[in-house]
């Protein structure tokens, strides 16, 4: 079992400058197959966007997602992990401020991203969580 979230973090950053629109941000996301990205400006960590964000701070609301940017919905100061922290220490800060996404910072930058799902199938392969994260989804559309 991995102890350290290097062990178990996704690796290289994937990220959009805060004035990047929500489109972009999603086309991205996309692209990458990614439900969440970095928004980011001169290395600093700024927020995390999610796929939620943008469907409820924005989409939801009835705000153009051609024209919002990605710091008007991000969740601004995402609490975040270092490479060298416990797996158990990144399980409890998700479970304290209810997010699946945790950023990754080293020396001030970040340098990767650990999930939910990284870490269930780091501390529970056989669970449904970690099944679920280990499987490659289906292409869209068909």
């Amino acid at each position: 079992m991995a102890d350290i979230v290097r062990d178990v973090m996704t690796p290289g950053v994937v990220a959009v400058r805060p004035d990047a629109s929500l489109v972009e941000a999603a086309q991205l996301m996309r692209a990458q197959d990614i439900g969440g990205v970095l928004v980011a400006a001169g290395g600093t960590v700024l927020g995390v966007l999610t796929d939620r964000d943008i469907t409820l701070r924005a989409v939801a609301d009835g705000a153009d997602p051609l024209t919002v940017s990605a710091q008007a919905v991000c969740t601004p100061h995402p609490v975040a992990v270092s490479p060298e922290d416990s797996v158990r220490a990144a399980v409890a800060l998700m479970r304290e401020y209810a997010v699946r996404r945790l950023p990754v910072i080293e020396d001030g930058r970040p340098v990767g991203i650990v999930s939910l799902g990284d870490l269930a199938i780091a501390l529970d392969p056989d669970s449904t969580l970690a099944q679920i994260s280990g499987t490659e989804p289906d292409s869209w559309p068909g």
